[in-house]
This record gives structure tokens, C-alpha cells and sequence, in this order.
């Protein structure tokens, strides 16, 4: 057995460890895989940390959707940060050493919006731990033109949930912020994100919503304006108490719960403008006379824009944006099963595994 060296030190190759969803049925199974090898065109990264995705809580439960989308064997996770130790043939835009992330996404480059350089927008998206082998392994394989170099010192935890941090900014990009009062449904990490970009950004007053204590105290930590038990206390009232005369300017709508797009749309100001995120379980009906007689703008927003959302994401954290509290939980990856039983749990921000600890 081969051994090589990075900067963090010693690893043994050709068989790695990986977290596999192996079987058709509820569970991960942390295994020995062979190592992926880069082919023309293509990297292989050494994982650091990855971060736990829904998606991942998703696949792990063997719900409906994972039944229909996952074919085991795979290599899940999607959300990671790595070290560049070999190049595949033609390869020049990265080197052994650097610090990448990754868009997850991979587009197919021959599309009418490949071509036109709009790849969040490719109808052939396959998806790093969905559709091919992802990254809750000790190594993945990622073609260079889908790897972010990380040019400036950056905390690896913080780099690891990048993709989710992409779905925040993303979506907080959608409209100007400057002065504008903004609501966001649902205080996950990727909306206590969104909500951390709109003070950034220049926003008045930042109002978050949800039912979760935990989430809802995670979010006050990071300055929100006002965070919002939806149980107790209604969007009216806190207009009220801020003073605001007209309704929320901008909206995120980030859980994916038909009550709370109702509430949005009740609360917005007229012409106002709403991003959504989150993904409903099902399809369900809204007062669409509001929309029409308020002027509003709504966008569904998806994935990160390629790669001009990555590159605000590192302008932020550069300019004083600072993500590591959204992080409450952290794992070596062979402490897996702890991992996922947080991130079940719900009382948690993002839970990220380390995968150079032994």
C-alpha cells in the first residue's frame, strides 16, 4: 500500500474510508472503499471537513424522495472542503497543496444555458452525492472546472458549509437590500445565513421566523432584528413595535411551509419582493389576488450562481462576515452516527465532520 503526505499529514492509499448509503433501506455505513482516481480534465481532492446537509438527513432516513432519487450503492455529502493532491491530465487552473471547495453541481457544458453561461440553469445537473459518489470520504474526485481555490487564509470549518452559505447568499442576492426591511421564514442555518448577508448587506431591520427555540436563539446570537416564535406572537405585532408603516420590502422564504408563505404574502409591503428557497413537501394554494393588487415579484431560487455567488461568498467572510457561529456541532467522521442523530434533532446549527481526525 502506496503512502503519500499532505500538509496535514500521512494518509494510506488505495483503500480509503467513506460513508456509504450500501443499502436500500435506513442507514450509512462507513466502509472501505477504492480510492477514486482523477481522470483528463478531472482533480483528486483530499476531504478536510464536510458539512451535513438535509439532503444528506434525507438520504440517511431512506425517505420518500431518497427511495426515488438514490441508487446504492453511493458516496453521499456534498458540502466540503479539501486539499488538491493530484492533477488529471490537462489540468492547470489548481495545484497539489491549494485549498478548494467545490460547486456540487455538475453541468453538462453543452446545454443552450451552458453555452450561454447561465449553469445554474442546466436541465442535466447531476449532483455529488445524489447522482455520483459524493464527499463523506477520506478522498473525491471533482472535474477542475467545478473547484473553488480558497486564495486567502480561511478556517476550514467555516469553508466546509460554503455550499450551503451559496444558497443563503444566493438567494439574499436576488434584490437590493440597501434600507429595505426584510423577513425570512424559517431559521435553519441556511436562513440565519441569509438573514447574517441581509445586515451585511445594509438592511434595517432583519425579522426571522420560526418554531424552534433553539433556532430562534441561534439567530438572535447573530444579530437578527427580531426573531419570531410564529406560535406566539404575529408578524403584525412586531411591525408594530419597529415602527414599520407599510410591510416587509424583501422576503426569503426558506422552509418550505405553505403557512409561512401565506403569513409572507400577508405581511408584504406593496411591490414587494419575495425569494424562495425552501422546498414544500406538496403543492398547496396562496391568495394569489394579494400578488396581483400588491405588485409583488416572486423568485424561485436554486443551487449558487457559477461562479459569481462563490466569489461574493468569500468577499463577505473577507469583509468581517463571520459564519462560525452558525456552527454549533463538530464530529471526527468516524463519530458519524452522533452526527446525524444532532442534525436529526433539529437543536442544532451546521454539524461538520472532520475527516483528517483519527
Amino acid at each position: 500500500m502506496r503512502q503519500a503526505r499532505s500538509r496535514f499529514g500521512s494518509y494510506d492509499r488505495p483503500a480509503v474510508k467513506a460513508l456509504v448509503k450500501a443499502k436500500a433501506e435506513p442507514g450509512l455505513w462507513l466502509q472501505d472503499v477504492p480510492e477514486p482516481k482523477p481522470g483528463p480534465g478531472e482533480v483528486l481532492i483530499r476531504v478536510l471537513r464536510t458539512g451535513i446537509c438535509g439532503t444528506d438527513l434525507h438520504i440517511d432516513s431512506w425517505n420518500e424522495w431518497a427511495q426515488h432519487t438514490i441508487h446504492p450503492p453511493l458516496v453521499v455529502g456534498h458540502e466540503f472542503v479539501g486539499e488538491v493532491v493530484e492533477l488529471g491530465e490537462g489540468v492547470a487552473s489548481v495545484f497539489p497543496g491549494e485549498i478548494v471547495g467545490a460547486e456540487g453541481h455538475i453541468t453538462c457544458g453543452k446545454c443552450r444555458n451552458c453555452l450561454a453561461g447561465r449553469r445554474v440553469l442546466c436541465a442535466n445537473t447531476v449532483g455529488i452525492g445524489v447522482q455520483r459518489d459524493g464527499a463523506f470520504a477520506e478522498f473525491i474526485v471533482m472535474p477542475a472546472g467545478n473547484l473553488w481555490p480558497h486564495l486567502t487564509e480561511i478556517d476550514l470549518d467555516v469553508a466546509s458549509i460554503f455550499d450551503p452559505f451559496g444558497n443563503a447568499v444566493h438567494t439574499a442576492t436576488q434584490y437590493r437590500l440597501v434600507a429595505e426591511d426584510v423577513l425570512i421564514t424559517g431559521a435553519g442555518p441556511i436562513g440565519i445565513m441569509a438573514a447574517m448577508v441581509a445586515r451585511h448587506n445594509g438592511a434595517r431591520y432583519v425579522v426571522i421566523t420560526d418554531v424552534s427555540d433553539y433556532r430562534l436563539e441561534l439567530a438572535r446570537k447573530v444579530g437578527v432584528t427580531r426573531a419570531v416564535d410564529v406560535r406566539q406572537t404575529r408578524l403584525q405585532e412586531v411591525q408594530q413595535e419597529l415602527g414599520m408603516k407599510e410591510g416587509f420590502d424583501v422576503a426569503f422564504e426558506m422552509s418550505g411551509v405553505p403557512a409561512a408563505l401565506r403569513e409572507m404574502i400577508d405581511n408584504m409591503a406593496h411591490g414587494g419582493r419575495l425569494a424562495m428557497l425552501g422546498l414544500p413537501d406538496h403543492e398547496f394554494p396562496i391568495d394569489w389576488a394579494q400578488v396581483v393588487f400588491k405588485m409583488l415579484t416572486i423568485r424561485g431560487v436554486y443551487g449558487r450562481q457559477i461562479f459569481e455567488t462563490w466569489y461574493q461568498m468569500s468577499v463577505f467572510v473577507q469583509t468581517g462576515l463571520d459564519l462560525s457561529p452558525v456552527i454549533t456541532h463538530r464530529f471526527p467522521y468516524h463519530q458519524h452516527k452522533e452526527a446525524f442523530a444532532v442534525a436529526h434533532s433539529g437543536l442544532c446549527g451546521k454539524v461538520v465532520l472532520d475527516w483528517t481526525a483519527h
